[in-house]
């Protein structure tokens, strides 16, 4: 995908980037669109969209045998424990690889798609910490220059999930993000509104 191509991400739509994992869980992905991270699930309500797009919730970021995993813990939808997702480089067409540009802009763009149809529900874009994008683009750079094969990415994950859980990860973690609860602040004018 180049910079030139536009891609638009309408909550209702279709989910507009292929998804190759069909299956329910976080996708971790770090293009040349930029840093995302897109949760499928195939069962969801109105809480659950709603917590994704204005709930609290802490990622977090952990790396071993040269794999970068997010760790993703999300009020409201997940009862307890963290998630965890592999960053697999190797699965992106060459044009897709994340770019300098594409590094630079401190973010991340989360997704909830519905798995059977698709659609996707609720997006929200978090402004990550400077530590936490500092460690983020120094592990993907690593990560470019490596160039692991796939054989050997598989073999790596598989050594590290025996070895750690989740919640090992984020007790080991390297850098946190929070993020805070972010409903709209009522004006006074709406509260007015209500009263009349």
């Amino acid at each position: 995908m180049s910079d030139k191509d536009t891609i638009s991400f309408q909550v209702g739509e279709k989910f507009p980037l292929p998804i190759k994992n069909q299956g329910d869980g976080g996708l971790f992905q770090v293009d040349s669109n930029g840093i995302m991270f897109i949760l499928q699930l195939s069962h969801t309500d109105i809480i659950a969209i709603e917590a994704f797009r204005t709930g609290k919730m802490e990622l977090a970021l952990f790396e071993e045998k040269g794999i970068l995993f997010l760790l993703y813990q999300i009020d409201g939808i997940f009862k307890a424990g963290w998630g965890d997702a592999p960053l697999a480089l190797h699965l992106l067409p060459n044009d897709q690889l994340p770019t300098e540009k594409s590094l630079k802009d401190p973010a991340i763009h989360l997704y909830l798609v519905d798995t059977t149809l698709q659609v996707l529900l609720a997006q929200r874009t978090v402004s990550l910490s400077n530590q936490f994008h500092k460690f983020l683009i120094k592990n993907v750079n690593k990560a470019l220059e490596k160039n692991t094969d796939p054989d050997t990415f598989m073999k790596n994950l598989q050594a590290v999930w025996q070895k750690h859980t989740s919640e090992n990860m984020r007790k080991n973690a390297a850098a946190v993000e929070k993020v805070a609860l972010s409903i709209p602040k009522k004006t006074s004018a709406d509260l007015a509104q209500k009263l009349n």
